[in-house]
């Protein structure tokens, strides 16, 4: 089970196990993780579990489909390592990922 650590925008860090073929959103969801609400069940349609891939990781995601990069664009506080966590499935090559959270999203 991989590893995702959440970063919440005060710091607090969460580390969770995630299960290989479910998003990144769940695996928060089911843990609990402030900041990701995922209201649109993971639809792509409501960006409230945007967050922020830490430096390295963002060459080693897929890059964002048209409907990802349309939602962003509606999105508080997109930076240029913005991602909707519902998009990102979770797999053994994304071990050890790190995910910040913005304050938008309390």
């Amino acid at each position: 089970m991989p590893i995702i650590t959440f970063i919440e925008h005060d710091g607090t860090e969460h580390a969770v196990a995630a299960t290989t073929g479910q998003t990144v959103m769940q695996a928060a969801v089911d843990n609990l993780i402030p900041s990701i609400l995922g209201q649109c069940g993971g639809d792509c349609t409501c960006g409230t579990c945007h967050c922020y891939v830490d430096g390295e990781w963002a060459d080693r995601i897929a890059a964002a489909a048209d409907d990802e990069k349309a939602m962003l664009e509606f999105t508080l506080g997109v930076q240029q390592t913005s991602r909707l966590s519902c998009q990102i499935v979770v797999s053994e090559q994304i071990e050890g990922i790190v995910l910040r959270l913005p304050q938008s999203q309390l």
